[in-house]
């Protein structure tokens, strides 16, 4: 495709101009100079790419791929020529199933019509599932899923997707070759000498649910850190992952859930080893390995015995000073356990004295850091009481969303003592808002706005659960924009009203809400 069309973004105020859609179709003009059906879909898939960067934005209430891919389409349909054939055809194979089942349609009737198809067509997505490996390095922090295919036997490729951990278990980077023979020569000479499992063949079912799930990750991320050239590979990689077959009845499930008895089981026995023999204070221990395997289990597809240098940086320098609430006790006590853990679990799994002690390192690398950006929210001039209300899970991270939906507390409302309720009991949620609500107009909540604190009370529990995130995203950036508080809630709660149950369209709209509405929008919804 030409260097035009890769740069150029399509997501705009509005729907594409008809001249986006001739600078496509002009680039597809390229599918007619090629014979092989693979590299007629590699085509394709760059092409369609193109807006892939572009996929959270909306229009006109219309994702992208509706505008851009969907309006392609029909935009190719029309036109009745070779190249919009060949377009359509590739689409067909590769396209989201609307685009797929609109320009296979529109391939029909043109071939009808007496356009002739490109000689690759008749084979395009025709791929016959072969092998599928796996090849893991040491800590099992990446993944490379190499599945092979072929044409009924001809032009055998392999899609070698990396499916990252440490990244919630994107695909961060994906590539195909047809030296297929040479690529698993090289895996199997570098996996000589490390563990049976370092490079190995599965299922092709496994290998699609993998690849699943780690597509969904990536593609439902804002800004997955992806390789510069996935986006070109992306609808190929989505194509050959549903030509992989799926599970047989109910054979593959995927990680069985860690349930809290389950990981009760594994701390008890963690704490019951010789690797935490040394550990001083078992109170905090027991607390402190709690938090390592939730880690493991929630944000490490269900692995908390796996290990490794990143994932430890991640642990101790991102997600704990960002996610939990530790007492003085659990902070001096986490780097200790973690190291125990980690050698208890290194030695569980097997791995090497080297692999173990270079994960170590970066535990006692990072102690120092550790004690310096860890922050007890008491510092910031919390009431420790107070955030202990407001944080009941230790769910750190929810502090300044939940403190934003419930910002009164203390003191007297109608003869009730606002810091004798709980913001976690809805029962007594009512009572905090309406605090917060006459506190703000200065007048008391009557019988008629009892219907306006239902509506409050929906946006507090979405806040103080966290759910979507999109919701507190957008909060924030309208609170960034210096606008008021209470006018913030209002077009939240316009919001979640349009929505109704369409949670797919709430987040849609959530993602446009503060690029989308005037001062004079905000201003109008302090009297709703």
């Amino acid at each position: 495709m030409s260097p035009q069309s890769r740069r150029r973004s399509p997501a705009g105020g509005g729907a594409p101009p008809n001249a986006l859609f001739r600078e496509l179709l002009h680039a597809a003009r390229e599918l007619l100079a090629v014979r092989s059906p693979l590299d007629a879909e590699l085509m394709v898939s760059e092409l369609l790419g193109t807006w892939w960067p572009q996929r959270h934005h909306t229009a006109g209430g219309a994702g992208v791929e509706q505008v851009v891919g969907e309006g392609l389409v029909e935009y190719a349909a029309g036109q009745s020529s070779p190249a919009a054939l060949a377009l359509l055809s590739g689409v067909a194979c590769l396209g989201t199933p609307r685009q797929a089942v609109a320009a296979e349609q529109a391939a029909i009737r043109m071939i009808d019509s007496g356009v002739r198809a490109p000689a690759w067509a008749d084979h395009l997505g025709a791929v016959t599932p072969a092998e599928c490996y796996v090849n893991s390095d040491e800590w099992g922090d990446q993944d490379e899923i190499i599945c092979v295919f072929s044409y009924a036997g001809e032009e055998p490729h392999a899609l070698v997707s990396l499916v990252d951990y440490n990244t919630e278990g994107m695909i961060r980077d994906g590539w195909v070759t047809s030296r297929v023979d040479k690529l698993l020569e090289h895996c199997r000479q570098a996996a000589e000498g490390k563990p049976a499992d370092a490079f190995k063949q599965i299922d092709p079912p496994h290998a699609r649910r993998v690849l699943r799930a780690a597509l969904d990750a990536t593609d439902a991320a804002e800004d997955p850190p992806v390789s510069e050239s996935f986006a070109s590979y992306h609808a190929f990689i989505r194509a050959r992952i549903r030509a992989l077959p799926p599970a047989a009845g109910r054979g593959l499930r995927g990680r069985r859930p860690w349930s809290r008895e389950r990981r009760a089981l594994i701390a008890a026995e963690f704490l019951a080893s010789d690797e935490a023999e040394d550990l001083s204070d078992r109170q905090a221990a027991s607390r402190v390995v709690d938090r390592i395997i939730d880690y493991g289990c929630d944000q490490d597809s269900g692995r908390p015995l796996r290990m490794s240098p990143v994932k430890v940086q991640n642990f101790m320098l991102s997600w704990l000073p960002r996610r939990v609430m530790l007492c003085a006790a659990d902070q001096d006590a986490m780097p200790h356990v973690l190291a125990a853990w980690v050698r208890w679990a290194g030695h569980k799994r097997g791995l090497t004295e080297g692999a173990i002690g270079q994960t170590l390192d970066t535990v006692f690398d990072s102690m120092s850091t550790f004690s310096r950006i860890y922050r007890d929210p008491a510092e910031f001039g919390l009431d420790e009481k107070l955030v202990a209300r407001l944080l009941p899970d230790s769910d750190l991270e929810a502090l300044p969303r939940r403190a934003f939906a419930f910002p009164v507390l203390e003191g007297k409302h109608g003869g009730v003592d606002l810091s004798k309720l709980d913001p976690a009991n809805p029962a007594d949620r009512r009572l905090l808002l309406a605090a917060d609500h006459d506190t703000r107009t200065g007048s008391p909540s009557a019988a008629g706005v009892g219907r306006h604190i239902d509506r409050h009370l929906a946006i507090a529990d979405r806040l103080w659960r966290g759910a979507p995130p999109a919701l507190w995203d957008a909060a924030q950036r309208l609170l960034d924009g210096g606008e008021d508080r209470h006018l913030v809630l209002h077009a939240l709660m316009d919001v979640l009203d349009a929505a109704g149950d369409d949670e797919a369209a709430l987040e849609a709209a959530l993602r446009e809400l503060a690029t989308g509405l005037s001062d004079d929008d905000l201003n109008g919804l302090g009297d709703r």
